[in-house]
């Protein structure tokens, strides 16, 4: 088969969108399996942990935390030291799905109606899937829990995954519909869309569902992705794992968090021996990476601030890659490169492709030509995260090239000479800042133009049962506490009818449920939920508001 043919278009200053072109695929022999397998597509699994840092492995200097596993990835094939992520999760795992930039996708925070992905972005899963792939996601997806949003929508085809943005969250199946009291241990999981009890820690469980994924496709080739949402808070984890660190004096805080980790380095230990004893490893491609920096304070590698912030403790990942039969083991790479770079990196790996129009750049070939960096062209990376609908100008930004790094529109940083960012030299070189300015006003314009922020709705269909909960809904008031009061855009597909349970913290007194689309209904003091039967609704867009008496709705599911 012929390469891909890869066209960049230089759009704007320091900003070069990937446009990969489609092709037909065609048969093949077939072969048998180890005769195929130096040569074959090779097999991927994408491990994508939750608030882990930079400096949360021996690899990168801690000495507390002992993570062979995960640095035996980079032992064995390579590992960057200038990655970036967006400075929380949801963003980052648009980009990393898709190689565009968050603000595309409909990803512009991790909660309250933002987090959700445009049903018409295309994932490396779906691109995979023409080239002949099984498709596998066991963990933590993030980018919407109902129809068209859902990992099965966008090209899973095996998924078991957690609703909203964590297990002990909102986005938890409630006890009155089902559930169970939330936790790490033990959780309801929604598997290929229905509710499914395991049991087990839920990282050991991801782990043993992507071992049976594998059995079952390794005949072909497979792109699993296993996204944690552990060390994600809250902090459990198995007791017997976080004496030893306790007992190292560390606070009980990092000993939850470190303890884990190593939890996750075991897993990963299993999943590279399982690699090995199914004769897999040498043509399977590993990445490790994590979704943004830190959320609470430790050793970090010396690189300033924290998760949520623009600067390179917020932003600055492990990104380290194992595939044996393309990448000479010890490799180092300190060339910038960022989320929006791995689904364009896969591509070309596996020769896929796709229409769609990405704003990352493939990797292979620092990956395989040990000449590479020396013709690597500079680029500009754009990093930026808010709270709201749409960003501001600016706010909480960050324009990084491999030098240097503008910080909200006018801080400068030498990365160079000064990685932690101790010294800001906007005044010494107004001309970079301004050259910066330019770079991220243009980028800022075009991503902006893309849907202009407008949120993705959730469809409303009898035939994909929704559950409304306060992950999703929006408004100023809406919050993931009982005192928020928020709405839900929904797309009415059918208008019914409906059966409609709603939940709702309870009264003090006999009062009444309000609410645009279901009607008016009297409740009593204490009634928790209100079951509604034979409901029509007006197709189409809309908004659904209720409260009962004074108060927003917790949950509101229609079948």
């Amino acid at each position: 088969m012929r390469k891909q043919r890869v066209v960049f278009h230089k759009t704007i200053v320091g900003y070069n969108p990937l446009m990969v072109t489609r092709r037909s695929f065609l048969p093949t022999l077939a072969a048998p399996l180890a005769a195929q397998r130096p040569t074959s597509k090779p097999n991927i699994i994408l491990i994508l942990t939750d608030d882990q840092g930079y400096g949360d492995l021996s690899l990168h200097g801690n000495t507390q935390l002992n993570t062979p596993n995960i640095d035996s990835l980079a032992r064995d094939g390579a590992r960057f030291t200038r990655f970036c992520s967006s400075p929380v999760c949801s963003p980052t795992r648009s980009s990393l799905l898709t190689g565009r930039y968050n603000y595309r996708t409909g990803v512009v925070d991790t909660y309250l109606g933002r987090s959700m992905m445009r049903p018409q972005e295309v994932t490396i899963a779906e691109m995979l899937k023409p080239a002949g792939y099984s498709t596998g996601i066991f963990g933590k997806w993030h980018l919407g829990d109902n129809y068209p949003l859902r990992s099965i929508d966008q090209g899973f085809d095996d998924s078991l995954v957690l609703n909203g943005g964590g297990l002990v969250q909102p986005g938890d199946i409630p006890e009155a519909l089902g559930g169970v009291k939330p936790s790490y241990f033990n959780p309801i999981l929604s598997r290929n869309g229905k509710w499914e009890p395991q049991r087990g820690y839920c990282t050991d469980i991801y782990f043993k569902e992507a071992l049976r994924f594998i059995d079952q496709h390794q005949k072909k080739p497979f792109f699993c992705y296993l996204p944690t949402n552990a060390p994600h808070t809250p902090l459990e984890v198995d007791d017997a794992l976080v004496k030893p660190y306790l007992a190292k004096g560390l606070d009980p805080t990092t000993a939850k968090i470190y303890a884990m980790i190593e939890n996750i380095d075991t897993n990963i230990g299993t999943l590279l021996n399982h690699l090995k004893s199914r004769n897999l490893d040498n043509n399977t491609l590993v990445i490790f990476m994590t979704d943004n920096g830190p959320q609470q304070r430790r050793y970090n590698a010396n690189l300033r601030n924290l998760k949520g912030t623009p600067y390179e403790g917020g932003i600055r990942v492990p990104f380290l890659i194992r595939w044996p039969n393309r990448i000479k083991p010890g490799t180092v790479i300190d060339r910038l490169a960022a989320h929006i770079d791995v689904t364009p990196t896969l591509l070309e790996a596996t020769s896929a492709t796709t229409k769609s129009s990405l704003d990352g750049r493939s990797l292979l070939p620092l990956l395989t030509d040990t000449n590479a960096t020396q013709t690597w062209s500079n680029r500009s990376i754009f990093i930026q995260w808010h709270r709201g609908d749409a960003p501001r100008p600016f706010e909480n930004s960050a324009v990084a090239t491999q030098r240097y790094k503008l910080i909200n529109g006018k801080e400068l940083y030498d990365l160079e000479q000064d990685p932690s960012e101790s010294k800001d030299i906007a005044a010494e070189q107004p001309n970079i800042v301004r050259q910066l300015r330019l770079s991220y006003d243009a980028w800022f314009k075009d991503v902006a133009g893309t849907h202009n922020y407008a949120p993705p709705r959730i469809a409303i269909s009898p035939k994909h049962p929704a559950l409304l909960t306060r992950q999703d809904w929006r408004g100023d008031k809406a919050a993931w506490t009982p005192t928020g009061v928020g709405h839900w855009e929904l797309d009415i597909q059918s208008p019914g009818p409906y059966e409609v349970t709603l939940l709702f913290e309870a009264p003090d007194t006999n009062t009444k449920l309000t609410s645009n689309l279901l009607g008016t209904h009297n409740i009593t003091a204490g009634q928790t939920r209100l079951d509604l039967k034979n409901i029509k609704l007006p197709q189409g867009p809309a908004r659904l508001e209720a409260l009962a008496g004074t108060k927003g709705l917790q949950y509101a599911w229609f079948r």
